[in-house]
């Protein structure tokens, strides 16, 4: 009889653990395995999330492997998500990204960037050359030229809308890349052009250009930038894609604490641009780059909340431009699974 109960007991032992494990087994999502991917980043403060969610572990904690791929511009690190060469990544919203999603390659499943009027955000730029002409505010700017890299940029939406708000008409110059936008404003090539703060104050501070208004006056809760993927990744590979937003918005979190609402203390803000600073102005020492770092401290969406009304007015614009398909909708861009 003993070892009839012994071996009950036993048995019974058995089957609880195997039970638990079973249930822990269940309660681990399946991406939790080291699952590989690459993330599209440009080297600019604004894409900050994306690398504190890296040095913290957030996404290690979250089963991803992360593996950053770097470029030059926006308009290439679209074309990779929708070809898969890169898995996630954070853009503004252009006609090229509109196009993408139109042809079924690309989803938007949450925000990034986000124009707050009590944070210091995107700066309204002139040239030495206009602004010794008269040109200290944006209603003064009738006539001119507005720098953009492509028709369909979000340079492009920007400048219409200020134009829009003042009742003036811009001519707007494609000039293809960042750098060349600089040289064409410092030089006095082209009269106007809008950037963020980390780009925008340090060319002000050097005296070839001038500050003469802030974006959010014109485009209040403005999304500037955006998290995407593939439409194909968005549809069928949820659990990775929800994933990454928890990560990303951890680091969104404490992006935001230290640097734009300064909540999480001095030391803190000083532990984020050192953090900051081994992705943005690799080439600089770290104490030429804390300042500009520290002014390109824009607000990163909380939890990647997506603003669908700033989405949608820049679709309007878009579509009323003739620059993306009248047929597009907000769910032919947005995969509001995400954002709901």
């Amino acid at each position: 009889m003993k070892n009839l109960i012994s071996r009950r007991t036993t048995l019974g032992l058995i089957s609880m653990i195997g039970a638990t494990a079973a249930a822990l087994t269940s309660a681990i999502p399946a991406y939790a395995a080291d699952t590989k991917i690459n993330v599209g980043a440009l080297r600019f403060t604004s894409h900050a999330a994306s690398f504190v969610a890296f040095e913290r572990g957030y996404f290690k904690d979250e089963g991803l492997d992360v593996e950053f791929k770097f470029f030059q511009a926006a308009q290439p690190m679209a074309v990779a998500v929708a070809s898969k060469d890169v898995d996630y990544a954070v853009t503004a919203i252009s006609g090229g990204l509109i196009s993408l999603a139109e042809k079924g390659a690309a989803k938007v499943i949450g925000g990034a960037l986000l124009e707050d009027p009590a944070i210091d955000g995107q700066k309204i730029l002139v040239s030495d050359a206009a602004f010794k002409e008269g040109i200290t505010e944006p209603a003064k700017l009738d006539g001119r030229s507005f720098a953009m890299t492509q028709a369909g940029s979000s340079f492009h939406y920007m400048g219409a809308r200020i134009a829009d708000k003042e009742g003036i008409t811009l001519s707007f110059k494609p000039l293809q890349k960042v750098g060349a936008v600089i040289g064409a404003l410092k030089s006095g090539q082209v009269d106007a052009w809008s950037i963020v703060p980390h780009i925008a104050k340090p060319l002000a501070g050097s005296g070839a250009v001038h500050i003469i208004g802030n974006v959010a006056d014109y485009i209040p809760d403005y999304q500037v930038t955006v998290v995407f993927t593939s439409a194909d990744k968005a549809a069928n590979d949820r659990d990775t894609s929800m994933a990454f937003l928890r990560a990303f918005s951890k680091g969104a979190d404490d992006f935001n604490a230290a640097l734009v609402d300064r909540t999480a203390g001095d030391e803190a803000a000083e532990e984020m641009v050192k953090l900051v600073h081994k992705y943005v102005y690799t080439d600089r020492p770290y104490e030429k780059a804390a300042p500009s770092i520290i002014n390109g401290a824009m607000r990163i969406s909380p939890n990647a909340a997506l603003n669908m009304a700033s989405v949608q007015d820049q679709l309007d614009w878009f579509k009323a431009e003739k620059l993306v398909k009248d047929s597009v909708t907000i769910d032919t861009l947005v995969d509001t699974s995400y954002t709901n």
